[in-house]
């Protein structure tokens, strides 16, 4: 009986051959760009693959304002704030950059729009790709800086080992968010929109909730929801030490913001805390000035006082007040 022949591999052919940083991501059984002949994911596709895996727990440490940069990512529906770019970074731009602002969020979910008279629009509430959320803003914000005036940057995969915010921005810069109640800012002259843009603009308007940023306090938004008001403060305190102390007022009364108020619990995102109350429909943001200026000073008497060498520990109320608020919470990212 005639032995078979043996089945051979075929052979791939070469690709042509490009630089480190030109490596196009491509599928994963392709044969990857840079020419070794071996298939993307075993070679230039692991780097890309380990990128993804490295999640940063807090991207926006160091920035200035690093909490309110985590409500605009995650709660606040329409906000804008200026940014200012290195003096090294601007000069590396494709002609004059007039201004830099964050948005919460582009039409399209483009990350980041080159506006006709050169500035920059940077969307915030866009898709990670590379498991550190500043990597991939700060490449959008490249992308853009050497864009051509009048055009929105598309999608794309980070690349990795790329720059950060940090290393892009001024983080002596303060850091004010400006809250609106729609998306006028997309357009240069909203007034003038017509048409298929008028129409998305307005249904981005009509799906906006109602959202103000207190000035009592720092980085804490009011909200009208269809059923109840709602404020969500996010808080840079450790998470284990904010929860021993919002569990011990709340066993003592005295984690409310007034009647008809309760903490029902929290959110966790981006390596922060944010605790949350429901509030009666008519409690404005107004209402809430006061009360949230009077908590803030009783929980920092609190974490001072957990904090000190002789503190007590929780008792068993407090410590199923703190069972309760962890049972309530709620990750975001």
């Amino acid at each position: 009986m005639a032995k078979k022949a043996a089945k051979k591999s075929p052979q791939r052919s070469q690709s042509t051959t490009v630089t480190a940083g030109e490596i196009p991501v491509v599928g994963a059984r392709e044969d990857c760009p840079c020419g070794s002949g071996r298939r993307y994911k075993a070679c230039h596709g692991r780097e890309a693959a380990h990128a993804v895996q490295e999640l940063v727990h807090r991207p926006f440490e160091g920035l200035p304002g690093e909490a309110d940069w985590v409500a605009l990512r995650e709660l606040v529906p329409a906000a804008t704030v200026p940014l200012t770019l290195l003096p090294e970074v601007a000069a590396s731009a494709a002609g004059e950059v007039p201004s830099v602002t964050l948005a919460t969020v582009l039409p399209l979910a483009w990350p980041a729009l080159r506006r006709q008279d050169g500035s920059i629009l940077l969307g915030l509430q866009t898709q990670s790709s590379s498991g550190d959320l500043s990597r991939d803003l700060a490449d959008a914000l490249e992308l853009a800086l050497a864009t051509e005036p009048g055009t929105p940057v598309p999608a794309r995969r980070t690349v990795p080992g790329g720059r950060r915010l940090q290393e892009l921005l001024d983080v002596s810069a303060g850091f004010a968010p400006d809250v609106h109640t729609g998306f006028e800012f997309w357009l240069e002259d909203a007034e003038t929109a017509t048409g298929e843009v008028a129409a998305s603009l307005e249904r981005a308007n009509a799906s906006a909730i109602p959202t103000q940023k207190l000035t009592s306090v720092d980085s804490s938004y009011w909200c009208a929801a269809p059923d109840k008001n709602h404020l969500r403060w996010v808080m840079t305190v450790p998470e284990e030490q904010l929860l021993d102390a919002l569990a011990r007022l709340t066993a003592a009364d005295r984690s409310s913001l007034g009647p008809d108020t309760r903490l029902v619990g929290s959110f966790r995102a981006h390596g922060l805390t944010v605790p949350v109350w429901d509030l009666p429909s008519e409690m404005t943001a107004e209402d809430c000035e006061k009360p949230a200026a009077e908590f803030a000073e009783r929980l920092a008497d609190t974490l001072k006082e957990l904090a000190s060498s002789g503190a007590a520990p929780l008792t068993a109320e407090e410590r199923r007040a703190r069972a309760n608020l962890v049972n309530r919470q709620v990750t975001l990212n």
